[in-house]
């Protein structure tokens, strides 16, 4: 995935678990492990907003766009949105 989620630095340079960041902001330990570990395929706005709130930070101090890593979504999966395009009439 091009989405490279680094809660588990933000974690680190805050000294703070996983479990006391899940109690803080009231999201499940299940639901932050699977952000951690970069199987989540989302992440609200309200949840990412919480997070940051939480840590201190940044949204961009847990994404990271890594440029050239391969997307885990089919080719034919990409909308206008995603490359800024107008679709082209054939």
């Amino acid at each position: 995935m091009a989405i490279r989620v680094k809660l588990d630095d933000m974690l680190y340079a805050r000294r703070m678990s996983l479990t006391e960041l899940s109690e803080r902001i009231g999201i499940t330990l299940a639901n932050l492990s699977v952000l951690k570990t970069g199987k989540a395929r989302a992440i609200r706005f309200s949840t990412l907003d919480a997070i940051c709130e939480a840590l201190r930070c940044q949204p961009g101090d847990i994404l990271e766009f890594r440029e050239g890593a391969e997307s885990d979504r089919p080719e034919g999966d990409r909308s206008e949105d995603d490359t800024g395009r107008e679709p082209t009439a054939a």
